[in-house]
């Protein structure tokens, strides 16, 4: 038998370990489009854009994966199209791939900026031409205040740049944690010396021949010498529906994450829109640690393991930005907010209660003790009134630890 998996992710890495792991027959192929051995994609925002660790330092395979006489990777090769019915995969090279279990885990693309051709933060190559241009001094305009925008600008500030942070929201991410407390983590751009330019969108950016400048709604105009852009992502499915595979904003799966109509074809990671055992509804998360768990999932499945079971995790994220480490879990945006008092800005915790006093979600700044607290009520789904009690525990044994 033949496992082959399309894109050289963290998902994709993930999955070669666990088929290793359970025990996969045969052979493993592993078909990624960059040069590169699978990496660990959130240092790109810090560490290495920081130019503090290098591609050795991030890579997923261990030697014993790489040395595995049924691994095999077939890196710089780019997946054209999939024919489920012959159980192939035509290679942009011309080579076809025969394959008895297929798993799709190609991620996400940078949306690229309608203003002008900007950076983007995405690969290992992106990352290392952006660290080349962040010297110190330098005026640095990040346009997107989400997570990737956010960490951009954290790590360009602590290398000693003017940074400026333009996003068209208040608060870049009140759709994940709610408009109240997005509020408040907008604030630690200010809270740094960095200035956020909220509210407001972008019009135009032209280069100046030195550098560049950027025109927004306000009517305000500013200079810079780097422009990045932190505009999110979409999935990378163009091939995939053009492979007359079922797509919408990501390829449609069902509870086992199997593409739906194919019994033999998986997806995983930022690429896959499955249905959602606990909520009952199609659900795609551009996470690491979603992309992580499915990776295991799938690989169960695959390897018919005891006990495999429908993929329904507890949606986590994290951030980490100016020192502060902001942690996310369940899906905050659907209840209502409780504020705890952890100690000084931004020590916090926050609870969310949805439909009769169940917890549905949880952030922390700096309290990993209070999210894995969080975390086991919600697993359990428990109440508001138990995770309060859990954190007032916390509180009364240590003010934050």
């Amino acid at each position: 038998m033949v496992a082959v998996i399309v894109g050289a992710s963290v998902g994709g890495a993930r999955v070669v370990q666990a088929l290793r792991r359970f025990h996969y027959p045969d052979r493993i192929v592993l078909v990624g489009d960059e040069p590169h051995a699978p990496y660990d994609r959130p240092p790109l925002s810090k560490g290495l854009l920081a130019g503090q660790l290098d591609h050795d330092r991030i890579g997923l395979l261990r030697p014993a994966d790489l040395a595995d006489p049924n691994v095999e990777l077939r890196l710089g090769t780019r997946a054209e199209r999939v024919d489920a019915e012959r159980h192939e995969l035509h290679l942009a090279c011309g080579e076809v791939l025969a394959w008895d279990h297929l798993v799709l885990a190609t991620g996400a693309l940078a949306r690229s900026a309608p203003w002008a051709d900007l950076p983007v933060l995405r690969s290992l190559d992106d990352a290392q031409r952006l660290s080349a241009r962040l010297v110190r001094g330098s005026r640095l305009i990040v346009i997107g205040g989400g997570f990737i925008g956010s960490e951009v600008a954290s790590t360009a500030h602590d290398l000693g740049l003017s940074v400026t942070v333009v996003d068209p929201l208040e608060a870049p991410i009140a759709r994940i944690v709610g408009a109240e407390f997005g509020a408040r983590l907008a604030r630690l751009h200010t809270d740094n010396g960095v200035c956020a330019l909220l509210g407001t969108g972008v019009t135009a950016v032209e280069s100046d021949g030195d550098g560049w400048v950027v025109y927004l709604a306000d009517g305000s105009i500013h200079p810079a010498d780097v422009v990045v852009a932190g505009i999110g992502a979409r999935p990378n499915d163009e091939w995939i529906a053009a492979s007359g595979l079922p797509v919408a904003d990501g390829v449609l799966c069902d509870e086992y994450s199997r593409v739906a109509g194919y019994s033999d074809v998986y997806a995983v990671g930022d690429v896959a829109r499955w249905l959602h055992p606990r909520h009952g509804e199609m659900q795609r998360i551009e996470h690491w640690t979603n992309a992580v768990e499915q990776a295991e999932s799938v690989a169960r499945t695959v390897c018919g393991v005891a006990d495999a079971q429908a993929y329904a995790p507890i949606e986590y994220v994290w951030t980490d930005q100016y020192a502060h480490k902001v942690q996310i879990i369940g899906r905050p945006a659907g209840g209502d907010a409780v504020f705890v008092t952890t100690g000084d800005w931004p020590r916090t915790g926050v609870l969310y209660v949805g439909a009769d006093d169940v917890l549905v979600g949880a952030v922390t700044v700096d309290w990993p003790r209070g999210m894995l607290a969080a975390r086991r009520v919600l697993a359990r789904a428990g109440s508001l009134a138990a995770a309060q009690d859990s954190w007032a525990e916390l509180l009364k044994a240590a003010p934050v630890a």
